[in-house]
């Protein structure tokens, strides 16, 4: 039990902290990037179901982008939508937009029918919720210059959120998105930023339909023809921080895509993938940790004194002041200790729950934020 223990509280500090330790120090290596801004026809990909409350506003975001209008179609797909999703859409043909509309299937077969009518050579991905830079489509396209890019994907900024959780969830993102930086100069991030990626069209293939992570079965289909996955952190899209509960079906929905993404591309668990290391310790660590952790509680009882008391006090402080945290006024001190630890084992929880994706279909995970 004493080894069981030891290897699951290696497990969990190398997940954790000891791969971006060593993801940082391979990083040193970079690939830089070829960037240079030539205009190229793109095709922007925009799936909705009932978004009446964004799409005038996203659309208004689209339109505004420095980049040439004339090289630019805008589709927007209904994806079965029931509000004044597609009026609104409607009310814009006359400055170039083009509704699609579809019977409610989900969002990968959403896609699939943008990626049927786009013409453009770059395929630009977005969501309904957030508001674009101007300057990320530009961006975006400037990093096609290298002919070893198929993929490059922007920057999520979440704005600051008036709870201690909601800024935590800020602060987890900000902490995934420091590894994705440095995966991204090393060679590649395994998948994109789904409200902000754009892609060569020749690249691009048809998304089987109950697809979850859209953002990263596409780029991997780059990614295993030998091109880059880059991140380019000039292009950004905004959005409101989401609450823990928010925060916790998306986070089920897109763990459990991983689990998706390796039967569909078998190759990431094999000498096939030239990140192999990096989505082990990535990804699949991701979905292992909260069991390590499961197994490092168990086995805490049956370490010998005086371990067997750190061990079971340390795990018993922590999860306690976890729980503690729905008790505790936002304007307390203890905040500060409680809300991370919170937010940390409410997305252990998620990732439990990813599993569901082996029993039940994959459409019973989409959940509407």
């Amino acid at each position: 039990m004493t080894v069981l223990f030891l290897l699951a509280a290696a497990f969990s500090l190398y997940t954790v902290i000891g791969y971006p330790v060593l993801l940082a120090f391979l990083a040193k290596r970079a690939q830089p990037v070829d960037k240079a801004y030539l205009p190229r026809s793109v095709s922007v990909i925009l799936p909705v179901r009932n978004g009446e409350r964004w799409i005038g506003r996203k659309l208004e975001s689209l339109l505004a982008l420095d980049y040439p209008l004339k090289l630019m179609e805008i589709l927007v797909i209904s994806d079965g939508s029931t509000d004044a999703t597609e009026s609104i859409a409607e009310s814009y043909a006359s400055r170039g937009i083009r509704l699609l509309h579809i019977p409610a299937s989900g969002k990968a077969l959403a896609l699939n029918r943008g990626l049927e009518e786009a013409r453009g050579e770059i395929l630009f991905f977005t969501d309904v919720r957030q508001e674009l830079n101007p300057k990320s489509l530009r961006n975006l396209v400037a990093c096609f210059h290298d002919p070893a890019v198929g993929v490059t994907s922007g920057e999520l900024v979440i704005r600051k959120g008036q709870t201690a959780a909601e800024s935590n969830v800020g602060l987890y993102w900000r902490y995934e998105k420091w590894i994705r930086i440095h995966q991204s100069r090393l060679d590649s991030v395994i998948g994109a930023t789904g409200c902000i990626y754009a892609m060569r069209r020749e690249l691009a293939r048809p998304l089987p339909p109950e697809t979850l992570d859209d953002d990263v079965y596409l780029p991997l289909a780059a990614f295993f023809k030998g091109r880059r996955v880059i991140l380019d952190e000039s292009a950004t899209a905004f959005d409101d921080p989401a609450n823990l509960p928010a925060e916790f079906r998306r986070k089920v929905r897109t763990l459990a895509g991983v689990y998706q993404v390796i039967g569909y591309y078998p190759a990431l668990l094999g000498p096939g993938n030239r990140l192999w290391l990096h989505f082990l310790s990535h990804k699949v660590a991701r979905l292992l940790l909260p069991w390590a952790l499961l197994i490092l509680a168990a086995t805490s009882f049956a370490l010998p004194d005086p371990w067997r008391t750190l061990a079971c006090s340390t795990q018993a402080a922590f999860y306690g002041l976890a729980i503690l945290d729905w008790a505790v006024p936002e304007t307390s001190p203890l905040k500060r200790v409680t809300s991370p630890l919170c937010t940390f084992l409410v997305l252990m929880a998620a990732s439990l729950c990813a599993v569901a994706i082996l029993f039940v279909p994959a459409r019973k995970l989409w959940k509407v934020r």
